[in-house]
């Protein structure tokens, strides 16, 4: 039969490559063929021939003796194709998780298992079988991920996207397909596009399970984060007026960002975007906004979906599912911040780099510096990429989500560069 050609990009399937593997464990069994068979040798020949005499003489001892040998031969044999089996592993590098062990929910154990490609080996990539993605970090999880796969198959899904949430935290991402029912919910009260940027969103529409607060009235009061302060109060209060009134020198206007793009901007990422409001503010003049976020105390995700906008449950730990070059510009404020680990940060920046294109905008929107050796760190940091700042701004403001102080905040608008 022919052969299948298959393009390998960034998805969520991974591949075993028979070529590298193959080499390594041909020559480990040429190795232990040869290893035995010269032991067999010297086994046989080492004796003196008085001893061979004797040995001819006693066929009883003669006949042990060979036995023992060949069942020496047989451990060597063994233990060489334990070894190989170990190799191959660590070679191919994709089993992280021993689904041999006890206690493995039984739809896990079939959803990694691997699976002969139909058509057989692929002629130019050396591919032999696919194996299912999933984060190398659930190994540390397993009861919880054995706990997130027990379901009966093709029944109702269990009301467990918080377990889902925590492992995705743990670094258990991405987390395995599963072969049950969602729940579903009514959308009722939903507004067509655009009317549905500004219009209140159904409580009964959103999902509060597993979430402290139960309402709307609940989140509002409660400190979600520095850039999520009364962010559910999308008819009155400041989250109206984001992004076209500023309150301070380090709030930038949209229009005046845009006005500073080459080439014009159609697509953007909005990384931590709260509520989605950049993405809505960006609707408005026909721009598409991916806001990426993760339920955290609240049902973001629902809620941007439900204004019409593209929620992207992702993650700041799982490198960007878009190719390279793609943005035409990316915002992001304090949610890129990697605490005490500013390595964490430079991972995430090289990633932000990769999928803005060449004279796309990079709006930094005020990021708290929590002293100045971080803001010295963060500005070396996107000093090294080269981006042209077309605006750069430090100020102090006072801290809304609740201690009332006056921190330091960094905004900026940044051009990447086109590099040969």
């Amino acid at each position: 039969m022919g052969s299948v050609s298959l393009k390998i990009g960034d998805g969520t399937a991974r591949f075993k490559r028979a070529s590298f593997c193959s080499s390594a464990v041909n020559i480990l069994m040429l190795f232990s063929v040869l290893t035995t068979n010269l032991f067999a040798l010297y086994a046989f020949t080492s004796s003196s021939k008085d001893h061979h005499t004797h040995l001819f003489h006693n066929p009883h001892k003669n006949l042990s003796l060979i036995s023992e040998h060949v069942s020496l031969i047989l451990r060597e044999i063994a233990s060489s194709q334990k070894k190989i089996v170990r190799m191959e592993k660590d070679l191919l590098g994709y089993e992280t998780m021993d689904i041999s062990r006890p206690n493995i929910a039984s739809e896990l154990k079939l959803f990694l298992k691997h699976h002969q490609l139909p058509l057989g080996k692929d002629s130019r990539t050396g591919i032999t079988e696919m194996v299912a993605s999933v984060g190398h970090s659930c190994e540390k999880s397993a009861d919880l991920m054995s706990q997130y796969m027990t379901y009966k198959v093709s029944g109702p899904c269990p009301d467990d996207w918080s377990l889902g949430q925590k492992l995705i935290l743990r670094g258990c991402e991405p987390l395995p397909r599963r072969r049950c029912i969602t729940r579903s919910v009514q959308k009722v009260g939903l507004y067509r596009f655009p009317v549905s940027l500004w219009k209140p969103v159904s409580e009964k529409i959103l999902t509060w399970s597993g979430l402290g607060c139960k309402n709307f009235e609940c989140l509002n009061r409660k400190k979600l984060g520095r850039d999520c302060v009364g962010c559910f109060n999308i008819t009155s209060g400041y989250e109206t007026q984001k992004f076209v009134k500023a309150r301070g020198k380090n709030d930038f206007i949209i229009d005046d960002v845009l006005a500073l793009a080459s080439g014009g901007i159609r697509i953007g990422f909005d990384i931590g975007g709260g509520s989605g409001t950049f993405a809505a503010r960006m609707a408005e003049r026909n721009v598409t906004v991916i806001t990426n976020t993760l339920n955290v105390d609240a049902p973001l995700s629902e809620f941007i979906a439900a204004r019409g906008l593209f929620p992207l449950y992702l993650s700041l730990d799982h490198r960007f599912p878009f190719y390279d070059n793609v943005f035409d510009l990316i915002h992001a404020s304090s949610g890129l911040d990697g605490g005490d680990k500013p390595e964490k940060l430079e991972f995430l920046m090289f990633d932000i780099d990769r999928i803005l294109r060449a004279g796309g905008l990079f709006w930094l929107d005020n990021f708290y510096c929590a002293n100045d050796e971080k803001k010295t760190a963060l500005t070396r940091l996107i000093e090294r990429f080269g981006y042209k700042k077309l605006k750069w701004v430090a100020g102090e403001k006072v801290d809304t989500a609740g201690s009332g102080k006056s921190e330091v905040y960094l905004s900026a608008v940044l051009q990447k560069p086109a590099r040969v």
